[in-house]
C-alpha cells in the first residue's frame, strides 16, 4: 500500500488498535556511497514483537533513529500512529515520541541520578500535571513491575547490569507507551541474565500490549519474545516471518545466519 494511503486509512476514523502502529514503507538511506537501508518495508501492530536481526553494520540501529525521528530517510516514510516523522514539525515530533519508549542497548542510565530518580526523568518533563505524590507512585508501580521493589535509592553503578535493563525497561514505561523499541536488551548479560529479560519483556507485553521492535544478534531471545522476525542482510530484509519460517528457508543467508555460519 503507498504510504499516502497509509496514511489515509490511519486517519480515518478507524479505531486505533486494527492499524498499525509502526508503519515502514520502502525507506532508504546512504551515507556517501554506502547504502545502509535499501527499500525496507514492515508493519507492526499493537500487541506484535518484530525482531530485527541481522549482521552488524546492516542498518538496524539507523532504523531506530528514523522511527524516533532523529534520522531522516533519503525516502520513503516511517509512519507512527499516523505521523510521518520525516515530515513532521517539532510539535507533532514531541508528540509522537511521548508515545514511544526506548531501552538503549546500555540501559544509558543517568549515573548521578538514582534509580528512582532515572525512572522519574520521563515525568518529571512530560506530565506536569501529575502530582510530586502520583509521580512517586507510579515510579514505585514500574519498578515493582520489573521486579526492582527494594532498589529505589541505589545508583546505577551499585546494581548489575541485569538490573540495569529492568531499570531502562521501567522508565521506557513511564509514559505508558503505545510503541516500545528496544536495542540489544540482552547484549552484554549472562545467559540466565538474558533469560530473565525476555521473560519480563514477554510479561510486559502481555500487560500492555504494545508494538514493539526489539534489534538484536541474540537468536534465542528473538525466537524467544517474538511475533515476528525480520532478518536483513545489505540493508534489506531477506526474509519476515515465524522462526520456523526461517527455519524452512532456502535462502542461503538465513542458513547461515541460523547457524552462524559466516
Amino acid at each position: 500500500m503507498p504510504v499516502s494511503e497509509i496514511s489515509k486509512t490511519a486517519n480515518s476514523g478507524v479505531a486505533e488498535d486494527t492499524q498499525p502502529a509502526i508503519v515502514i514503507q520502502e525507506v532508504t538511506k546512504s551515507f556517501g556511497p554506502q547504502r545502509v537501508l535499501d527499500g525496507v518495508t514492515f508493519h507492526v501492530r499493537r500487541g506484535e514483537t518484530l525482531a530485527v536481526l541481522g549482521r552488524s553494520g546492516t542498518g538496524k540501529s539507523v532504523l531506530l533513529r528514523i522511527i524516533v525521528g532523529l534520522q531522516t530517510p533519503d525516502s520513503g516514510a516511517a509512519l507512527i500512529l499516523g505521523t510521518n516523522m520525516a515530515e513532521a514539525d517539532e510539535k507533532a515530533l514531541a508528540a509522537a515520541r511521548t508515545q514511544m519508549g526506548f531501552l538503549f542497548q546500555h540501559a544509558a542510565l543517568y549515573d548521578s541520578l538514582t534509580v528512582e530518580d532515572n525512572v522519574a526523568f520521563p515525568l518529571a518533563h512530560h506530565r506536569p500535571d501529575m502530582s510530586v505524590s502520583e509521580k512517586k507512585d507510579r515510579v514505585r508501580d514500574l519498578l515493582h513491575e520489573v521486579g526492582l521493589d527494594g532498589h529505589l535509592k541505589k545508583m546505577p553503578s551499585n546494581i548489575s547490569g541485569g538490573m540495569q535493563k529492568r531499570v531502562g525497561l521501567a522508565r521506557a514505561l513511564a509514559l505508558d507507551p503505545v510503541i516500545l523499541l528496544l536495542d540489544e536488551p540482552t547484549a552484554g548479560l549472562d545467559p540466565i541474565s538474558s533469560g530473565e529479560i525476555d521473560e519480563l519483556i514477554l510479561k510486559l507485553q502481555d500487560q500492555h500490549q504494545m508494538a514493539s521492535i526489539v534489534v538484536t544478534h541474540d537468536m534465542v531471545s528473538a525466537k524467544t519474545i517474538a511475533t515476528r522476525i525480520a532478518l536483513m542482510d545489505k540493508g534489506k530484509v531477506v526474509i519476515e516471518g515465524s522462526f520456523d519460517d526461517l527455519q524452512r528457508s532456502d535462502e542461503k543467508f538465513v542458513s547461515q545466519f541460523l547457524h552462524r555460519d559466516f
